[in-house]
Protein backbone atom coordinates (compact mmCIF):
# COMPACT_ATOMS: atom_id res chain seq x y z
CA UNK A 1 0.00 0.00 0.00
CA UNK A 2 2.92 2.24 0.56
CA UNK A 3 4.10 1.83 -2.51
CA UNK A 4 0.94 2.51 -4.12
CA UNK A 5 0.73 5.80 -2.48
CA UNK A 6 3.87 6.57 -3.15
CA UNK A 7 3.17 6.40 -6.93
CA UNK A 8 -0.16 8.48 -6.11
CA UNK A 9 2.08 11.38 -4.94
CA UNK A 10 4.47 11.56 -7.99
CA UNK A 11 1.74 10.92 -10.58
CA UNK A 12 -0.73 12.81 -9.20
CA UNK A 13 0.90 16.70 -9.19
CA UNK A 14 2.20 16.40 -12.66
CA UNK A 15 -1.50 15.18 -14.03
CA UNK A 16 -2.89 18.07 -12.14
CA UNK A 17 -0.72 20.56 -13.38
CA UNK A 18 -1.12 19.54 -16.83
CA UNK A 19 -4.61 19.54 -16.93
CA UNK A 20 -5.06 22.96 -15.05
CA UNK A 21 -2.08 24.39 -17.76
CA UNK A 22 -4.34 22.77 -20.63
CA UNK A 23 -7.46 24.22 -19.05
CA UNK A 24 -5.69 27.91 -18.65
CA UNK A 25 -4.69 27.72 -22.16
CA UNK A 26 -8.00 27.13 -23.35
CA UNK A 27 -9.97 29.73 -21.49
CA UNK A 28 -7.53 32.47 -22.06
CA UNK A 29 -7.08 31.90 -25.72
CA UNK A 30 -11.55 32.01 -25.49
CA UNK A 31 -11.43 35.17 -23.33
CA UNK A 32 -9.05 37.13 -25.07
CA UNK A 33 -10.65 35.89 -28.70
CA UNK A 34 -7.44 34.97 -29.59
CA UNK A 35 -7.26 34.30 -33.81
CA UNK A 36 -5.84 30.54 -34.66
CA UNK A 37 -2.83 32.06 -36.78
CA UNK A 38 -1.57 33.52 -33.76
CA UNK A 39 -2.67 30.42 -30.68
CA UNK A 40 -5.13 27.77 -30.90
CA UNK A 41 -7.03 25.95 -28.70
CA UNK A 42 -5.93 22.86 -27.02
CA UNK A 43 -9.64 21.42 -28.50
CA UNK A 44 -8.45 21.91 -32.02
CA UNK A 45 -4.58 20.54 -31.37
CA UNK A 46 -7.07 17.55 -30.93
CA UNK A 47 -9.41 17.40 -33.13
CA UNK A 48 -6.81 17.83 -35.82
CA UNK A 49 -5.01 14.96 -34.31
CA UNK A 50 -7.64 12.52 -34.29
CA UNK A 51 -7.98 14.06 -38.26
CA UNK A 52 -4.40 13.25 -38.76
CA UNK A 53 -4.05 10.40 -37.11
CA UNK A 54 -2.68 8.14 -39.30
CA UNK A 55 -0.28 10.70 -40.37
CA UNK A 56 1.20 11.70 -37.05
CA UNK A 57 1.88 7.58 -36.19
CA UNK A 58 3.89 6.94 -39.36
CA UNK A 59 5.71 10.27 -38.90
CA UNK A 60 6.39 8.94 -35.08
CA UNK A 61 7.40 5.36 -36.63
CA UNK A 62 10.28 7.36 -39.06
CA UNK A 63 11.40 9.55 -36.26
CA UNK A 64 10.94 6.64 -33.69
CA UNK A 65 12.91 3.90 -35.70
CA UNK A 66 16.00 6.54 -36.12
CA UNK A 67 15.66 7.13 -32.71
CA UNK A 68 15.55 3.43 -31.30
CA UNK A 69 18.59 2.67 -33.79
CA UNK A 70 20.21 5.48 -32.27
CA UNK A 71 20.05 4.89 -28.66
CA UNK A 72 20.83 1.36 -29.36
CA UNK A 73 23.92 1.89 -31.25
CA UNK A 74 24.97 4.91 -28.73
CA UNK A 75 24.60 2.43 -25.65
CA UNK A 76 26.60 -0.35 -27.21
CA UNK A 77 29.32 2.27 -28.50
CA UNK A 78 29.20 4.16 -25.22
CA UNK A 79 29.94 0.39 -23.03
CA UNK A 80 32.50 -0.25 -25.24
CA UNK A 81 34.29 2.73 -25.01
CA UNK A 82 33.64 3.21 -21.31
CA UNK A 83 35.12 -0.26 -20.40
CA UNK A 84 38.02 0.33 -22.77
CA UNK A 85 38.48 3.60 -21.03
CA UNK A 86 38.62 2.17 -17.53
CA UNK A 87 41.05 -0.80 -18.29
CA UNK A 88 43.42 1.40 -20.53
CA UNK A 89 44.36 4.73 -19.07
CA UNK A 90 45.80 6.24 -22.79
CA UNK A 91 42.51 5.09 -23.89
CA UNK A 92 40.24 6.98 -21.28
CA UNK A 93 42.73 10.41 -21.18
CA UNK A 94 42.43 10.37 -25.06
CA UNK A 95 38.61 9.41 -25.39
CA UNK A 96 37.40 11.71 -22.52
CA UNK A 97 38.08 15.12 -24.01
CA UNK A 98 37.16 13.86 -27.67
CA UNK A 99 33.59 12.65 -26.19
CA UNK A 100 33.49 16.43 -24.75
CA UNK A 101 34.44 18.35 -27.20
CA UNK A 102 32.07 16.35 -29.48
CA UNK A 103 28.88 16.97 -27.19
CA UNK A 104 29.42 20.53 -27.30
CA UNK A 105 29.78 20.99 -30.55
CA UNK A 106 25.36 22.12 -31.58
CA UNK A 107 23.58 20.16 -33.24
CA UNK A 108 22.87 22.09 -36.39
CA UNK A 109 26.53 21.87 -37.08
CA UNK A 110 26.86 18.33 -37.20
CA UNK A 111 23.38 17.40 -38.92
CA UNK A 112 24.31 19.82 -41.58
CA UNK A 113 27.66 18.36 -42.33
CA UNK A 114 26.21 14.62 -42.26
CA UNK A 115 23.46 15.69 -44.35
CA UNK A 116 25.47 16.48 -46.79
CA UNK A 117 27.90 13.55 -46.64
CA UNK A 118 24.93 11.42 -47.74
CA UNK A 119 22.26 11.56 -50.21
CA UNK A 120 18.98 13.65 -49.52
CA UNK A 121 16.46 10.70 -49.13
CA UNK A 122 18.86 8.78 -46.60
CA UNK A 123 18.11 8.52 -42.76
CA UNK A 124 21.68 7.90 -41.97
CA UNK A 125 22.36 11.81 -40.42
CA UNK A 126 19.63 11.25 -38.44
CA UNK A 127 20.84 7.98 -36.99
CA UNK A 128 24.24 9.22 -36.56
CA UNK A 129 23.11 11.93 -34.50
CA UNK A 130 20.69 10.30 -31.92
CA UNK A 131 23.49 8.12 -31.66
CA UNK A 132 25.85 10.71 -30.59
CA UNK A 133 23.36 11.88 -28.28
CA UNK A 134 23.26 8.47 -26.65
CA UNK A 135 26.85 7.55 -26.66
CA UNK A 136 27.91 10.42 -24.69
CA UNK A 137 25.30 10.08 -21.69
CA UNK A 138 25.88 6.36 -21.48
CA UNK A 139 30.01 6.98 -22.07
CA UNK A 140 29.59 9.47 -19.14
CA UNK A 141 27.37 7.14 -16.54
CA UNK A 142 29.47 4.07 -17.16
CA UNK A 143 32.64 5.37 -16.97
CA UNK A 144 31.23 6.98 -13.69
CA UNK A 145 29.94 3.56 -12.44
CA UNK A 146 32.94 1.85 -12.90
CA UNK A 147 34.85 4.34 -11.13
CA UNK A 148 33.03 4.67 -8.24
CA UNK A 149 33.21 1.03 -6.58
CA UNK A 150 32.92 0.62 -2.94
CA UNK A 151 36.63 0.87 -1.31
CA UNK A 152 35.25 -1.59 1.22
CA UNK A 153 33.82 -4.41 -1.16
CA UNK A 154 37.14 -3.88 -3.12
CA UNK A 155 38.82 -4.79 0.03
CA UNK A 156 37.12 -7.03 0.52
CA UNK A 157 38.04 -9.11 -2.50
CA UNK A 158 41.53 -8.18 -2.03
CA UNK A 159 41.34 -10.16 1.27
CA UNK A 160 39.95 -13.09 -0.43
CA UNK A 161 43.31 -13.01 -3.05
CA UNK A 162 40.94 -11.96 -5.66
CA UNK A 163 42.40 -11.01 -9.39
CA UNK A 164 41.66 -8.04 -11.02
CA UNK A 165 39.11 -9.88 -13.33
CA UNK A 166 37.21 -11.09 -10.44
CA UNK A 167 37.15 -7.59 -9.14
CA UNK A 168 35.48 -6.31 -12.32
CA UNK A 169 33.01 -9.03 -12.60
CA UNK A 170 32.04 -9.21 -8.98
CA UNK A 171 32.16 -5.52 -7.69
CA UNK A 172 33.02 -2.92 -10.51
CA UNK A 173 30.65 -4.28 -13.25
CA UNK A 174 27.46 -5.00 -11.17
CA UNK A 175 28.29 -1.39 -9.44
CA UNK A 176 28.18 -0.24 -13.04
CA UNK A 177 25.09 -1.64 -14.07
CA UNK A 178 22.54 0.78 -12.68
CA UNK A 179 24.57 3.81 -13.62
CA UNK A 180 24.38 2.25 -17.23
CA UNK A 181 20.47 2.21 -16.97
CA UNK A 182 20.26 5.90 -15.35
CA UNK A 183 22.07 6.74 -18.76
CA UNK A 184 19.89 4.55 -20.63
CA UNK A 185 16.55 6.60 -19.05
CA UNK A 186 18.45 9.82 -19.77
CA UNK A 187 19.64 9.27 -23.28
CA UNK A 188 16.04 7.71 -24.69
CA UNK A 189 14.36 10.86 -24.85
CA UNK A 190 17.15 12.97 -25.89
CA UNK A 191 17.36 10.29 -28.69
CA UNK A 192 14.22 11.40 -29.93
CA UNK A 193 14.64 14.74 -29.39
CA UNK A 194 17.71 14.69 -31.45
CA UNK A 195 15.79 12.93 -34.37
CA UNK A 196 12.98 14.89 -34.47
CA UNK A 197 15.38 17.96 -34.38
CA UNK A 198 17.73 16.87 -37.04
CA UNK A 199 14.34 16.36 -39.70
CA UNK A 200 14.60 20.31 -39.38
CA UNK A 201 17.71 20.73 -41.35
CA UNK A 202 17.05 18.82 -45.00
CA UNK A 203 16.35 15.00 -45.97
CA UNK A 204 13.11 13.20 -46.32
CA UNK A 205 9.85 15.27 -45.05
CA UNK A 206 8.45 12.09 -43.69
CA UNK A 207 9.68 12.44 -40.12
CA UNK A 208 7.88 14.20 -36.97
CA UNK A 209 10.18 17.46 -37.01
CA UNK A 210 9.70 17.79 -40.83
CA UNK A 211 6.08 17.73 -40.33
CA UNK A 212 6.24 20.13 -37.34
CA UNK A 213 7.94 22.85 -39.18
CA UNK A 214 6.26 22.46 -42.57
CA UNK A 215 2.78 22.84 -40.97
CA UNK A 216 3.89 25.71 -38.67
CA UNK A 217 5.61 27.49 -41.85
CA UNK A 218 2.13 27.62 -43.41
CA UNK A 219 0.17 28.41 -40.28
CA UNK A 220 -1.42 25.18 -39.59
CA UNK A 221 -0.83 25.39 -36.31
CA UNK A 222 -3.24 22.79 -34.92
CA UNK A 223 -1.44 20.26 -37.21
CA UNK A 224 1.80 21.28 -36.30
CA UNK A 225 1.06 21.27 -32.64
CA UNK A 226 -1.09 17.87 -32.91
CA UNK A 227 2.99 16.51 -34.17
CA UNK A 228 4.36 18.29 -31.30
CA UNK A 229 2.10 16.06 -29.64
CA UNK A 230 2.78 12.70 -31.24
CA UNK A 231 6.49 13.78 -30.61
CA UNK A 232 5.71 14.12 -26.66
CA UNK A 233 3.96 10.93 -26.68
CA UNK A 234 7.19 9.31 -28.61
CA UNK A 235 9.41 10.74 -25.53
CA UNK A 236 7.54 9.44 -23.06
CA UNK A 237 7.30 6.21 -24.91
CA UNK A 238 11.05 5.93 -25.14
CA UNK A 239 10.81 7.01 -21.02
CA UNK A 240 8.62 4.54 -20.10
CA UNK A 241 10.32 1.33 -21.71
CA UNK A 242 13.82 2.72 -20.49
CA UNK A 243 12.25 2.98 -17.08
CA UNK A 244 10.69 -1.02 -17.44
CA UNK A 245 14.05 -1.99 -18.62
CA UNK A 246 15.94 -0.58 -15.87
CA UNK A 247 13.33 -1.97 -13.62
CA UNK A 248 13.57 -5.41 -14.16
CA UNK A 249 17.49 -5.31 -14.93
CA UNK A 250 18.35 -3.91 -12.18
CA UNK A 251 16.42 -5.53 -8.97
CA UNK A 252 18.94 -4.03 -6.26
CA UNK A 253 18.12 -0.53 -7.27
CA UNK A 254 14.89 -1.22 -6.91
CA UNK A 255 15.34 -2.63 -4.01
CA UNK A 256 16.86 0.69 -2.69
CA UNK A 257 14.44 2.51 -4.20
CA UNK A 258 11.26 1.17 -1.70
CA UNK A 259 13.44 1.71 1.30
Amino acid sequence: MNVVSRRLRTLLPPIVFGVLFLSAWEGFVVWRDVKPFVLVKPSQVWSAGLDNLQRIWDAMQVSGGNALIGLIVGTALGCLVALLASGVRWIGELVNPIAIAVNAIPIVVLIALFTRLYEADSETPRRIMATLAAFFVVFVNVSRGLRQSSPTQLELMRSFAATSRQQFVKVRLPNAMSFLFTGIRVAAPLTVITAVVAEYFGGNRNGLGASISGFLSISKKDVGLAYVAGASVLGLLFFGFAAVLEYVAVPWQRTRDVR
